[in-house]
């Protein structure tokens, strides 16, 4: 990385060069989307918004209580709602569930209206961090790090489908966000801002 062409970018212009766009963060549970999508909002000076957050807020219920009342297929299409409802209000860094960018709706809305970036984390780095936590409803059965496994080996080609890709790893926030700048700068050079969509 080199940190003094980081240094050189300019937040403002950055964002400007965004248009109505906003940084869409996916990946895996435990990849760092919620603490990376902050630091890096305040970076930019942008708003943050955590879509997990939002559902709960509309459902006035737990991400774990929706999947026991409901279902996973119910959760799955009220995440589709609020993110395409988020996609919409421009410029911000949108932090998303693991599972959103699986739903091809969700993730052509993504593409089209935003810049996705997939924070790729090793499993043993995923377990690692998912083990402090005991709300995720997708690990509650006799054996997680086969889950784990088994949902990197199906969604990581589906990530691989956005066009920024780092590397979080167990260092300092800062240089992954460093990272994230960088190549969302050299991204935005080759894919400059456009109008914002009616749709």
């Amino acid at each position: 990385m080199d940190t003094a062409a980081a240094a050189s970018i300019s937040p403002a212009g950055l964002v400007s060069r965004l248009g109505a766009r906003p940084i869409v963060l996916v990946g895996m549970m435990g990849a760092g989307k919620s603490s990376i999508g902050k630091r890096l909002a305040s970076r930019l000076g942008l708003a943050f918004v955590d879509a997990d957050a939002e559902i709960e807020h509309a459902a006035n219920a737990s991400i774990s209580e929706i999947f026991e009342r409901h279902g996973e297929a119910f959760f799955r299409d009220g995440e589709r709602r609020v993110i395409l409802r988020l996609l919409r209000d421009g410029p911000t860094v949108i932090a998303t569930g693991g599972g959103a960018f699986m739903n091809a709706e969700t993730r052509a809305a993504i593409q089209s209206s935003g810049v996705a970036v997939w924070l790729k984390a090793d499993l043993d780095v995923l377990l690692s961090r998912v083990r402090r936590r005991s709300n995720r409803p997708l690990l509650k059965g006799e054996d997680p790090e086969g889950v784990m496994r088994r949902l990197v080996e199906e969604r990581y080609p589906v990530y691989a489908e956005a066009p920024i890709h780092i590397h979080s790893r167990e260092v300092a926030h800062d240089v992954v966000i460093t990272e994230l700048i960088c190549a969302l700068d050299g991204w935005l050079g080759a894919n400059p801002g456009e109008p914002a969509s009616d749709g």
